[in-house]
């Protein structure tokens, strides 16, 4: 099904250490701690793709035994934009890997009648304009909630987005793409469908109750 998208926006991440974690994650009978370990796993796996194009320049180094030529990340600026609640659980992960990075938040909740999301947060860093914006959430089900956010970080001047998904629909997928024609999207899975309620089939479940245990 990734063929139907852009495959210079759209990257689904087949790795075979992810696809072995992703059968864990969804599970119904792996345990909270185990679940919050294996997110914050994949949201690595997901940072090394997102940031491959990062550009480099040459640095000096004085190795134990001579002086060599190496690379260094060219000054990048990153931040990283969970939608609250589930994205925080993708957060340690990236910042494992750019410990530098700013961290924003969009929270959001979303209606169970008409699937639609409400903003009740959004906090940015101050020169959210000049960084690339890595925004993180677990689940794409609708789009609703990321092309929100997509919306509140380009109204803030961020011209870089790149958003970072573990289990996504082909409807949510369609809406974020569709929705900002410079976004890109990243994700370890393309699911099936959404159901009734708008949750992805097969899916994981809820990503936030598994995460926090609170279900």
């Amino acid at each position: 099904m990734a063929e139907e998208f852009d495959s210079a926006r759209f990257t689904v991440i087949d790795h075979p250490l992810v696809q072995h974690k992703l059968h864990i994650l969804r599970d119904k009978d792996t345990s909270t701690k185990q679940f919050r370990e294996l997110v914050n796993e994949l949201a690595i796996f997901e940072g090394y793709e997102a940031m491959r194009d990062f550009p480099l320049e040459d640095v000096e180094v004085e190795t134990p035994l001579e002086t060599t030529t190496c690379k260094r990340l060219a000054g990048k600026k990153v931040a990283i934009i969970p939608i609250l609640r589930a994205g925080m659980g993708m957060v340690d992960g990236l910042l494992q890997l750019v410990p530098s990075a700013r961290v924003g938040h969009v929270g959001m909740y979303r209606d169970e009648e008409t699937h639609e999301p409400h903003q009740y947060y959004c906090k940015f860093p101050d020169d959210i304009q000049n960084r690339t914006c890595l925004v993180v959430d677990p689940m794409l089900a609708t789009g609703g909630s990321l092309t929100a956010a997509i919306k509140f970080l380009r109204e803030a001047g961020v011209r870089d987005i790149r958003c970072l998904t573990l289990v996504s629909a082909p409807e949510g997928v369609r809406t974020t793409l569709d929705f900002d024609p410079d976004v890109r999207l990243y994700t370890c899975a393309l699911d099936r469908c959404l159901n009734d309620r708008a949750y992805i089939l097969p899916g994981l479940g809820d990503a936030g109750d598994r995460i926090y245990g609170t279900k």
